[in-house]
């Protein structure tokens, strides 16, 4: 069975982008980001013993997939084609994947996490990442906020402002999306905010924890099966960006990339 049929029988798509969950025209950096967070659902060290072996093949599954979207000649023999190098990918079937992801994305710790917020927010890099965002999913607040690194509902006015200023320079188009955004949409942001912080009180107090680190940890941990969509995608962000040993050369890249 080929990787695509592979794709089929386990992610319920036989296309290579919406197995990773990103735009066909998603930049390198997206798709190694949408890599990240799939994967990271699935890596056969975040299950138990019984899904094992279906989080194992689809962890190695998510890898070969990456393999050809990250390899510019290969991805655009697939984008051209639909197909991808069967005899090439039987060979990458026996590559331990484990490592390679290892490789890829090193481990951060909640101090680094917090480190980095301090440094990032109102930085010249998160402003460039909120304009990127803004672009790539044609002013929608939901998806912003989803995309940039520490945004949330409480932040919104002050990224609004950002974009905002830069489309009044001139620097962004006037997305009616983001011009004219129902009011329903603001609203169900902020309840679904209010929800979670309601839910992470909840187990905070349950558990018994503070506001220092290994408190924090141990929430996300416990909290981590019922959010867990929401944790990874925070988390893939901030391995991608923050523990890239090449960051830098790979950030400028991938902007260009984007335009």
């Amino acid at each position: 069975m080929g990787l695509l049929e592979r794709c089929k029988a386990e992610f319920g798509t036989a296309d290579l982008y919406e197995v990773l969950g990103v735009r066909r025209e998603a930049s390198d950096g997206e798709i190694r980001r949408g890599y990240h967070k799939v994967s990271l659902k699935v890596h056969p060290d975040r299950v138990d013993e019984a899904g094992q072996e279906e989080a194992t093949r689809q962890f190695q599954i998510l890898g070969q997939v990456y393999a050809v979207l990250s390899d510019a000649e290969k991805r655009a023999v697939y984008n051209e084609q639909g197909t991808v190098d069967e005899e090439a990918d039987a060979l990458r079937q026996e590559q331990d994947w484990s490592a390679y992801w290892r490789l890829l994305f090193k481990k951060i710790t909640v101090e680094d996490i917090r480190s980095f917020e301090e440094k990032y927010v109102g930085s010249e890099e998160e402003l460039a990442d909120i304009k990127q965002a803004y672009v790539d999913f044609g002013g929608d607040m939901d998806r912003i906020l989803e995309s940039v690194l520490f945004a949330e509902p409480a932040t919104e006015p002050r990224i609004r402002a950002v974009i905002q200023g830069a489309i009044e320079a001139g620097e962004l188009q006037p997305y009616s999306a983001f011009l004219r955004e129902p009011r329903r949409k603001a609203v169900g942001r902020k309840r679904r905010a209010q929800e979670e912080a309601k839910e992470a009180e909840k187990s905070r107090k349950e558990l018994g924890l503070g506001d220092e680190p290994d408190d924090l940890k141990a929430l996300i941990q416990s909290r981590q099966k019922d959010r867990e969509k929401e944790m990874d995608s925070f988390l893939a962000q901030m391995e991608s960006k923050y523990c890239n040993s090449s960051k830098k050369g790979k950030k400028k890249t991938d902007k260009k990339g984007k335009k």
